[in-house]
């Protein structure tokens, strides 16, 4: 279709695009929701499954985890937490316990100053330290692990919760930086100039305001760094040999090693590791998803 201007010229008119049917749309939206809900479910049973099920082999005898591995438990039997206690996994769970708040407490802060210095306070040569913590990111420990051990043998902390504790401590500064660091810039600076021309000084602006104004991403480092420090093996493995310092995930291979027919016993003692992160991550959940869509998204 054409339309005659004012010098004579022929102009076309734009065709208008026939609009999709109303149910059409819906019948859409309704079939891609509904694909999204099976996947989100289908994923849901996929991690919950094994979850439940260790948590329901705990409670069965012996006899029922052989003869129906996937049922139910015809009734519930505590006693395997008692036999998993008697193990030893009380004082593995209190060992985890030590090591991960210690190390969480000891990057976090570290970590937090880092990054405040990187982004909030003028320091010479910022730029090449910043290259140096991030370089850290690709130090893989298993490449340092002969020299670790010579290193903790010479300064004595061999065998001590002190050898975790700055280990994990060390390898997860780079990222914790890292991460940190990412929220702390788009922070607004005009609240330092603020406190200082109110006389603070930079410790008081960290502890006052820059950090709780970092909260979001302070819980999101805090998290994986207990999910890293409770679950890490290797370093646990190599660097603690004394049967009373070992941590969860060494101490759980080496219950297995022992109650080899006690299978509720080890289910137990699985369970008992895994309760206290699930709870954490439930109740964190907010400002861990928080925390990094804020600062790695920026």
């Amino acid at each position: 279709m054409a339309v005659t201007t004012a010098f004579g010229a022929t102009e076309a008119t734009p065709t208008r695009r026939r609009p999709k049917p109303i149910g059409a749309l819906g019948f859409g939206r309704i079939v891609g929701r509904l694909l999204l809900i099976g996947v989100l479910a289908a994923l849901a049973i996929i991690v919950l499954y094994p979850i439940l099920w260790m948590a329901l082999s705990s409670l069965k005898s012996n006899s029922e985890i052989l003869s129906s591995p996937f049922g139910w438990p015809a009734e519930l039997d505590l006693s395997s937490y008692g036999r998993a206690f008697a193990g030893g996994v009380g004082e593995y769970f209190l060992n985890s316990v030590i090591v991960t708040v210690a190390s969480v407490i000891a990057t976090t802060l570290l970590s937090a100053w880092a990054a405040y210095g990187l982004t909030r306070v003028t320091i010479p040569f910022s730029k090449p330290i910043l290259y140096i913590i991030i370089g850290g990111l690709m130090l893989a420990p298993t490449v340092a692990v002969i020299p670790l051990v010579k290193l903790l043998q010479g300064w004595g902390i061999y065998d001590t919760y002190w050898a975790l504790i700055i280990l994990y401590t060390a390898f997860r500064i780079p990222f914790t930086t890292f991460l940190i660091r990412s929220y702390m810039i788009d922070l607004p600076i005009e609240v330092d100039e603020a406190a200082v021309l109110d006389g603070a000084r930079s410790s008081q602006i960290f502890w006052r305001i820059v950090l709780p104004m970092s909260a979001p991403i302070i819980t999101s480092a805090v998290i994986l760094q207990v999910l890293f420090a409770w679950n890490e093996y290797l370093f646990a493995l190599i660097f603690i040999g004394s049967d009373s310092l070992k941590t969860l995930p060494v101490g759980l291979a080496t219950l297995s090693s022992r109650a080899v027919t006690d299978f509720p016993s080890v289910f137990a003692g699985m369970t008992i590791a895994a309760v206290p992160m699930i709870a954490l991550f439930f109740l964190c959940q907010k400002y861990f998803i928080r925390g990094l869509s804020d600062g790695i998204g920026k």
